[in-house]
């Protein structure tokens, strides 16, 4: 059998089953973390950790140049000066959506 998903509404789930589950069938349910299944299932295990740190070592380190350096901080405060140009626009539309 296959696992169905339910969602919460007013202290009672709401889901759809697959029509060939017949009446009477047992099933269990545990909430989902935003990660997944609450409580996870333990500790990695040894092959686990083995290809989680192969697959870290594969992994090259971010080096910016001093021109890349320089380019996102000329676009870091452009942003934030276009935002503080903005904001009373923003504050506003905000604010008629309240309404």
């Amino acid at each position: 059998m296959n696992a169905i998903k339910a969602t919460v509404q007013g202290g009672r789930l709401e889901l759809q089953v697959p029509p060939d589950w017949p009446d009477g069938t047992a099933v269990e349910i545990h909430p989902l973390g935003p990660g997944g299944p609450a409580g996870d299932d333990g500790p990695m295990t040894p092959d686990e950790i083995v290809c989680t740190l192969a697959a870290m070592d594969k992994v090259e380190p971010l080096t910016l140049t001093g021109a890349e350096r320089t380019a996102i901080e000329a676009d870091r405060q452009a942003r934030k000066e276009w935002e503080k140009a903005h904001f009373d626009e923003h504050a506003d539309k905000l604010r008629r959506n309240w309404r």
